[in-house]
């Protein structure tokens, strides 16, 4: 066993959520999404379903009115169904947003 000490700083010990907007990033993954359906026109039930649950916090772009982080969760749980989406679409734009919000947020 080492005789050395080890200073651990609590911010190497973890990653937190401190000065990273979910909320934005929430917003991006669902402006691309709205994009690329309408651009490809690919819509279905599923998306007509995801689209319905989009809360009206993500219209007004106030963060205040979802305070239950509604938005980050329907993307967060349907991230991998949302990736597939962008990947088969090759929207370059739309795969960034949602790796980020999946990487920082989810």
């Amino acid at each position: 066993m080492c005789d050395c000490k080890k200073n651990i700083n609590v911010d190497e010990s973890y990653t937190s959520f401190k000065n990273i907007n979910c909320f934005d990033n929430a917003c991006a993954v669902v402006d691309n999404l709205l994009r690329v359906l309408k651009e490809t026109d690919t819509g279905n039930a599923f998306w007509d379903k995801f689209i319905s649950l989009i809360p009206e916090a993500y219209y007004a772009r106030d963060p205040k009115l979802d305070s239950r982080e509604v938005l980050l969760y329907i993307v967060c749980k349907n991230a991998p169904f949302i990736m597939d989406f962008f990947e088969e679409a090759d929207d370059e734009e739309a795969i960034h947003a949602m790796t980020k919000c999946e990487q920082e947020c989810c």
